[in-house]
């Protein structure tokens, strides 16, 4: 006999089991219908692109650079996986742009790779929920796009978050009242690490990349101003009037203002972004790093085509988010079916149980049979395990005098019910409490 291999996954990638996968579905459909009612269509791109697509506007020395999975195929041709979907879109976008026409919106839900360490929120392959409008440098594109955000995050139930949005022509003008003017490439990627590394360590290696000491000082208080963003932008000057207006437009466009915060600490460390940036913190994991980040970039289609095509983004990372709430403790009641009813197998009913089965799908109602007439409380137990909401007992009792029993498995109740109703007060019991993924109230506001 062939030696038994050992049953394991690659370090940073993982299996998803049916609690998570299932959630991850419900998201899916949740932000495709946000995305389509803002007007976004779907593309698709591959996984594979030629290297020199996706190394084009990345420093040499970046972090992302030194993450990509590259390597010659096997028509000897260097080739890396995504690391992200914006890079490939601009390529799409410029290959295409006869085709799909200018302003373009697009949608692109897909994994993609980095090679980081992987740690909570950070894996080598992840899911992200991207949206992008091609075509245009109007600030109204950049308000709507957090408008979106905002709107995303709400129906998604999660509503304990902070949007912090900032400006790099902003943060970059303050640098230069701050007499740092030199090397802000660099600076701007070492500052993106404020939040994950913390000031200490980012004054650390500012200095190493050669920023005085008093220089140094001087980013990191820039960096340091913070604050509601619609009421602080009213005090600083015309270098924050293309932001102001962006943030009006969000606003106009549906966003929350409360939620919306500016953090000039916020820099994006993706060398593409030109101008609006921000990042989408939970409140009560923000160590866990942005759930929605994106901004704007101007430049990166000039790469792959001679006419300007300006653009703006933001990308979900639903495989950080349902990680975010895995650690804060809310997956725990998760169901592991995606059917909230469970049909119980009585013997010689087998046919009544598909049949009560049917006419409940056809009522649009998810339906699961048990497959063997075992003990209904091994039946049960199965039912607990699942997460099924209800459990319909048919059997031959029932079926003489026309009724079905409905156990209610969180209530910990059964009601008989004529068979005419029994669809009927199913749709009723599954209401209660239903959210937009499938978990219950406290789990999906993104906090205990």
């Amino acid at each position: 006999m062939a030696p038994r291999i050992e049953a394991r996954t690659l370090k940073g990638f993982s299996d998803e089991l049916p609690e998570r996968a299932i959630v991850r579905e419900r998201c899916i459909e949740v932000a495709k219908r946000v995305f389509r009612d803002f007007g976004f269509a779907p593309i698709e791109t591959p996984a594979l692109e030629y290297s020199e697509v996706l190394l084009g506007k990345l420093d040499p020395d970046s972090e992302v650079q030194r993450q990509i999975y590259r390597f010659r195929d096997h028509g000897d041709r260097d080739v890396a996986l995504r690391f992200d979907l914006t890079v490939p879109f601009a390529r799409f976008a410029a290959q295409h742009r006869q085709a799909i026409g200018m302003p373009f919106r697009r949608y692109h839900i897909g994994p993609v790779w980095r090679g980081e360490n992987p740690q909570a929120g950070r894996r080598r392959e992840f899911l992200q929920c991207d949206i992008d409008i091609i075509g245009t440098a109007s600030a109204a594109a950049d308000g709507e796009v957090l408008a979106l955000v905002c709107h995303l995050m709400g129906a998604l139930d999660v509503d304990r978050y902070e949007l912090r949005v900032n400006d790099r022509r902003l943060l970059l003008s303050k640098f230069a009242e701050a007499g740092v003017t030199a090397g802000l490439e660099p600076v701007l990627r070492v500052v993106d690490k404020l939040e994950k590394q913390g000031p200490v360590a980012v004054a650390d290696e500012l200095e190493r990349i050669g920023l005085s000491s008093d220089a140094t000082r001087a980013v990191l208080d820039v960096c340091a101003i913070r604050g509601q963003a619609v009421e602080l932008l009213q005090t600083l000057g015309t270098e924050a009037e293309h932001l102001r207006e962006v943030v009006d437009m969000a606003v106009a466009a549906g966003a929350d203002p409360s939620k919306l915060v500016l953090d000039l600490s916020i820099a994006r460390g993706l060398d593409y972004y030109t101008g609006t940036v921000f990042e989408t913190f939970l409140t009560d994991l923000p160590a866990i790093g942005s759930i929605c980040s994106g901004g704007r970039y101007d430049d990166l289609a000039a790469l792959y085509a001679q006419e300007p095509l300006p653009g703006v983004g933001a990308s979900l990372g639903l495989t950080r988010l349902i990680d975010a709430w895995e650690q804060l403790g809310l997956l725990a009641e998760a169901p592991s079916t995606p059917a909230p009813v469970l049909v119980l197998q009585f013997a010689d009913s087998a046919e009544e149980s598909a049949r009560v089965a049917r006419r409940l799908r056809d009522a649009g109602i998810a339906t699961e049979v048990y497959p063997d007439a075992k003990k209904l409380a091994h039946q049960l137990r199965y039912a607990e395990r699942k997460g099924h909401r209800a459990v319909i007992l048919y059997g031959p009792d029932e079926q003489a005098r026309g009724v079905v029993k409905v156990r209610d498995m969180r209530a910990r109740s059964e009601l008989t019910v004529d068979q005419s109703e029994l669809a009927d007060h199913l749709m009723e019991l599954l209401r209660q409490n239903r959210t937009a993924v499938g978990l219950t109230p406290r789990s999906t506001r993104g906090h205990p």
